[in-house]
């Protein structure tokens, strides 16, 4: 977590306030003189503000795992008075969704109060992988054959890291798409261009993070397991 986040967060001041301190040279973090920008761990590091250490140890920031139901808006309102993903979760101040899923699609959807967190996590330099479940009618087979091979959308190509096909019944197949971008109805237009009509779409992974059991509109905090493999996705994030 960014310092004066933490500090803000811990009721000294506010982030500008903060940020002030810390450029004052009032602040230090773990014996040490702390600088504008500076990441902590909330839960290891000591802080003083003008010699006197501050409680930090309540601090930390708030992950989110979301089941998104199909016919809820992305957004923090919507003007048209429909339900959000907000509705659904604990109002936690400071929480951002990471990513977009749009209204017709349901899934893994994570939040938090780490901003520059979800930030890297949705930068297509990242390359966070996304993995999608559509059921589809058409020809999934050929399809899935076309989809390994690259195809060309109005916005640029898509180049899945993976694509599986297995019947649905009645019909119906369920296409697996894994992704590494977040590109407005991505995988729906990619459906298009391939002939096929898509009649669910699910995000069933999100980096290490994924759907299992989760009932739709319900929601959980992080594992420590996910929450490991998370950090070390966003470690990669600063060094890449």
């Amino acid at each position: 977590m960014r310092l004066h986040r933490a500090l803000a967060r811990a009721g000294v001041a506010s982030r500008r306030k903060m940020e002030q301190l810390i450029a004052e040279g009032r602040v230090r973090v773990n014996g040490v003189v702390a600088q504008l920008g500076q990441v902590i761990d909330p839960t290891r590091d000591t802080v003083t503000v003008d010699g006197r250490p501050v409680s930090l140890a309540s601090v930390r920031e708030t992950w989110i795992v979301l089941h998104k139901p199909a016919g809820v808006m992305t957004t923090r309102a919507d003007p048209q008075g429909r339900p959000t993903v907000f509705d659904l979760v604990e109002d936690v101040p400071g929480l951002v969704y990471v990513g977009r899923l749009d209204f017709d699609t349901e899934g893994v959807l994570l939040m938090t109060t780490d901003g520059a967190a979800a930030h890297r996590l949705t930068h297509p330099s990242a390359a966070v992988e996304r993995e999608y479940v559509a059921t589809v009618r058409g020809d999934a087979p050929a399809a899935a054959r076309r989809a390994r091979d690259g195809v060309l959308l109005h916005d640029g190509p898509v180049r899945p890291r993976r694509v599986a096909v297995r019947p649905a019944g009645r019909d119906r197949w369920h296409f697996t798409v894994v992704i590494t971008e977040g590109r407005k109805r991505e995988v729906r237009r990619l459906c298009r261009a391939l002939g096929l009509s898509v009649e669910r779409l699910v995000r069933v992974r999100f980096g290490p993070v994924r759907l299992g059991r989760l009932g739709v509109g319900q929601s959980r905090g992080l594992t420590p397991r996910e929450r490991r493999a998370l950090d070390a996705v966003l470690a990669g994030t600063r060094t890449a």
